[in-house]
């Protein structure tokens, strides 16, 4: 279902690598799945994880003090957290707790003032369907081990409760490696500026985007706030 809901998402993103929406019955249900929607790894099918794309993502940072005339409506960066976790997965203590996207997010968070309640939308880095649904509890959307039901309930969809990966993550906009965490702000900023067209969350103000690197060793979190 976080497959299907993001390849619906990229549809209204130009720039999105894949444009396709999958059957979710036929990749999960029908007795031709294994054909449809096969093994990559297993348990892991071809529709549970990411391309890996071509593309690129570009900022332009300013000084919000130093020349107020922005040829677009600016969007503050309001806070930032970065954090680590042991290398390994099998020597953490918990190997299903991704403890540096929580405390990246808590620090971000913390320096922005605000909680998980206050984020309109938000890009979580799915290069795996799972990561989208872990990450959304360890940032404090939903409890742990309810994230999965979220989406069934429709919360991350678009008109939803916090609509999560509007572009398509990186499950249908694209992987580009090293423009990933770039190209997750940059649709943040488009949401908060009222830019996205067909994926717009109305009345957007405040955004969050989580880049992981590796399996969570790396993860910076960032929340963009709209200005007034």
């Amino acid at each position: 279902m976080v497959s299907v809901k993001n390849h619906e998402n990229a549809m209204h993103n130009p720039v999105a690598h894949i444009h396709l929406v999958p059957d979710l019955h036929a990749i999960t249900e029908d007795e031709d799945a294994h054909v449809i929607n096969p093994y990559v790894a297993e348990p892991i099918r071809m529709y549970h994880t990411c391309p890996v794309s071509d593309g690129a993502a570009a900022l332009v940072l300013a000084a919000m003090d130093t020349d107020r005339k922005f040829n677009k409506k600016p969007v503050r960066i309001a806070g930032i957290g970065q954090a680590t976790d042991t290398h390994v997965v099998a020597e953490r203590s918990e190997p299903t707790d991704l403890l540096a996207v929580r405390e990246a997010a808590s620090l971000a968070y913390k320096m922005a003032g605000v909680g998980p309640k206050d984020i309109h939308v938000a890009e979580l880095h799915d290069a795996f369907q799972i990561l989208e649904v872990v990450e959304s509890e360890e940032v404090g959307f939903f409890e742990k081990g309810k994230g999965h039901l979220a989406v069934r309930e429709g919360k991350t969809q678009v008109g939803g409760e916090i609509p999560i990966n509007t572009s398509g993550g990186l499950k249908a906009k694209g992987h580009p490696l090293g423009a990933t965490g770039v190209s997750q702000i940059v649709e943040i900023v488009r949401q908060l500026r009222g830019e996205a067209g067909g994926r717009q969350v109305e009345g957007a103000k405040t955004g969050l985007a989580v880049n992981f690197g590796g399996f969570g060793n790396n993860v910076i979190a960032t929340i963009l706030s709209a200005e007034e």
